[in-house]
């Protein structure tokens, strides 16, 4: 997944440039594919605010249903942006899988023979 995150990160950077239509529906089906593996991987961990997030980009990016904004000046600090992010979420560790590897066992405390109490027998 990491090898996509930085393919999308890439693309966004490529869109800067002047290039045919044709790139950008390339560039909209694999930020969308992104966009749903991202939200998919932060949807398992439980981070809602990312999958928020994604899912916005996932609306604006579709190749289906496209939404134009008609000026590149528009256009070029959210691609340079979402370039940045798909390149963070790349090698950005999720807290919850962090803590998963992290599980504190309680400590047990090891006996000595010679901490043990003996007392005397008594007789009966």
């Amino acid at each position: 997944m990491k090898f996509l995150f930085i393919f999308c990160s890439v693309c966004c950077f490529i869109a800067v440039l002047n290039l045919p239509a044709t790139y950008y529906l390339f560039f909209r089906m694999v930020v969308s594919i992104g966009s749903i593996l991202a939200i998919y991987n932060f949807l398992k961990y439980g981070n809602y605010y990312w999958v928020v997030f994604f899912a916005i980009i996932l609306i604006l990016f579709n190749p289906l249903f496209p939404i134009y904004l008609y000026r590149k000046s528009i256009w070029i600090p959210m691609d340079v942006a979402l370039g940045m992010l798909f390149l963070l979420i790349a090698f950005l560790k999720i807290k919850k899988e962090i803590k998963k590897d992290m599980v504190i066992t309680p400590a047990t405390q090891k006996a000595y023979t010679r901490d043990r109490i003996i007392l005397p027998k008594t007789k009966n």
